[in-house]
C-alpha cells in the first residue's frame, strides 16, 4: 500500500517543530498497471487471418466438362516474370480479334483494370451481368507462386464469383508463342 512518509521521529524531545514532508510510495501503482497491461494483451483477441477458399474437385469422380459462355470468359496466364497474358472469350477467337495481351498484376492499370472493364460490359449486356464472369486461371510452367497468389488475389478484390485453377493445353501454348511471350 501507499505510505506517507512524515519525518516526525517519535519521542525525539525536540521542541522545535518540523515541517512535515509527504512522499508517497508508487511502486504498488505499478505494479497494479502492469497487471492492467498484461490482463488485456491476454485477452484481446488478435485478428485472425483469412484466406481465399480455394474449392477443389474430387479426384475420385468423373469430371464432366463445363461449357463457358463465349462473353462471359476471361482466361488469364500467370508468367514467370510478373507479367500475365490474358484473353477474352475462346482461343479460337482471341486469336482471330486480336483480343488478348500482356498485362501487370496492378490493380489500377493491369490485370484488375482488365477484369473490371470486362464486367462493366457484362453489365451493359442484356443477357448477362457482371456475376456471370468466369476467370480461368491457367498457370504457366515457370509461373512463380506469387504470380498464382496475385491471380488469386485479383479474384478476391474484383469479388468474381466463378473461377477456375485449369491446366495449360497445347493450344494456350501455342497463342504463348504467336504472341512472342515466353512461357
Amino acid at each position: 500500500m501507499a505510505e506517507i512518509n512524515t519525518g516526525i521521529k517519535p519521542n525525539s524531545g525536540s521542541r522545535r517543530s518540523k515541517k512535515l514532508s509527504t512522499r508517497v510510495d508508487l511502486t504498488p501503482m505499478v505494479d497494479l498497471g502492469f497487471l492492467l497491461i498484461t490482463f488485456f494483451v491476454f485477452t484481446t483477441s488478435m485478428k485472425e487471418p483469412t484466406g481465399l477458399p480455394l474449392y477443389m474437385p474430387d479426384d475420385t469422380s468423373v469430371t464432366i466438362p463445363t461449357n463457358v459462355g463465349e462473353s462471359t470468359a476471361l482466361t488469364v496466364i500467370p508468367l514467370s516474370n510478373g507479367q500475365v497474358f490474358y484473353y477474352h472469350g475462346s482461343i479460337q477467337n482471341a486469336r482471330v480479334n486480336k483480343a488478348s495481351g500482356t498485362t501487370s498484376f496492378s490493380f489500377e492499370n493491369g490485370i484488375g483494370s482488365i477484369i473490371r472493364t470486362k464486367q462493366k460490359l457484362l453489365d451493359n449486356s442484356t443477357v448477362f451481368n457482371r456475376s456471370d464472369l468466369m476467370l480461368l486461371i491457367k498457370p504457366s510452367s515457370q509461373a512463380s507462386l506469387l504470380s498464382f497468389v496475385n491471380a488469386m488475389d485479383a479474384v478476391l478484390l474484383n469479388d468474381l464469383k466463378h473461377y477456375a485453377i485449369v491446366e495449360l493445353d497445347e493450344s494456350d501454348k501455342q497463342l504463348l508463342k504467336e504472341a512472342g511471350v515466353k512461357e
